[in-house]
């Protein structure tokens, strides 16, 4: 069987679809996975700040687009880069096993950086939360692939980056600090890969389903749910990171900032439904918290 697969054309996006490839060939029946790789606004735009140019897909729209035309039959997406709702048409069909989820510190570890650093990040939700723990930080601008971030580690004091994307990658610098969550929370679905195909598509979504990892979509949907009640935008400095505990609960800690990170919210829950989990944190921090005003003041 021969399916195509919409993907952006970064070396770690090529990565994951090669991967994903790699779980469907071990099905009953191979599958040979094409790629339709396309280019995405937020990859052609590397000169604007990713939190200024709408937010909601700029990683994933034209993705999508080529799956809902007929180009391809599937898109393989970072689940941190999706919007918390697929678009008419679409479904997410499959979440293969996560990665490490965690965001890395790469060029000095988070205790020893010295007053004033200067840390280099194209995430507002990483220079909220940097900047809540240490507001004498220093922040800059920076954007583009791995391989690109990295060689411009030098330039900074460090720079932050998903530790799933250095692991794809076979990337080694010579010091990485996993920031653990109870110091920087993950994007939603950070270190999960995505796949959607139509939803008319009954073949293709019976495939996916075979790389399903279970407890993966568990987590990943109460962070997304989570998201969803936000109002669905990743690009807001807002975090989520669910992981399960004991028999069938999820345990849930999300965030949610201003941008300068002097005013940051966080709740931590457990529950068994992972939509009822994901949006009754989000209703706390909105309604409990003030996190409705802090969205204003963001919108």
């Amino acid at each position: 069987m021969a399916l195509r697969a919409a993907t952006r054309g970064s070396a770690l996006a090529l990565w994951q679809t090669r991967h994903v490839a790699g779980l469907l060939a071990v099905i009953d029946n191979p599958v040979a996975l094409e790629d339709v790789v396309v280019s995405t606004a937020g990859d052609r735009r590397t000169d604007v700040p990713i939190h200024t140019m709408g937010g909601k897909g700029i990683f994933v729209k034209e993705i999508q687009a080529a799956v809902l035309d007929g180009r391809a039959d599937m898109a393989v997406h970072s689940g941190k880069d999706m919007p918390a709702v697929s678009p008419d048409g679409l479904v997410l069909a499959a979440v293969p096993e996560r990665a490490d989820a965690r965001d890395a510190l790469v060029g000095c570890r988070f205790d020893d950086l010295g007053v004033g650093a200067r840390i280099g990040t194209g995430s507002v939700r990483r220079r909220a939360q940097l900047a809540w723990h240490r507001p004498d930080l220093v922040f800059a601008e920076i954007r583009g692939n791995i391989a690109t971030r990295l060689s411009r580690v030098a330039d900074f004091d460090g720079i932050v980056m998903a530790a799933a994307a250095l692991d794809r990658l076979g990337e080694t610098p010579d010091v990485v600090d996993r920031l653990d969550p109870s110091i920087l929370v993950p994007q939603v679905a950070q270190g999960a890969l995505t796949v959607e195909c139509r939803v008319d598509d009954d073949s293709t979504r019976e495939l996916l389903a075979a790389i399903e990892h279970a407890p993966t979509r568990r987590v990943v949907d109460a962070e997304r749910s989570f998201l969803a009640e936000l109002g669905g935008d990743c690009s807001l400095p807002a975090g989520a990171h669910a992981v399960l505990v004991g028999h069938d609960e999820i345990e849930l800690t999300a965030m949610l900032s201003t941008l300068d990170g002097r005013v940051l919210i966080r709740e931590r829950r457990t529950g068994i439904d992972p939509d009822l989990l994901g949006r009754s944190v989000a209703r706390y921090l909105l309604d409990e918290c003030g996190g409705s005003d802090l969205l204003s003041d963001l919108r």
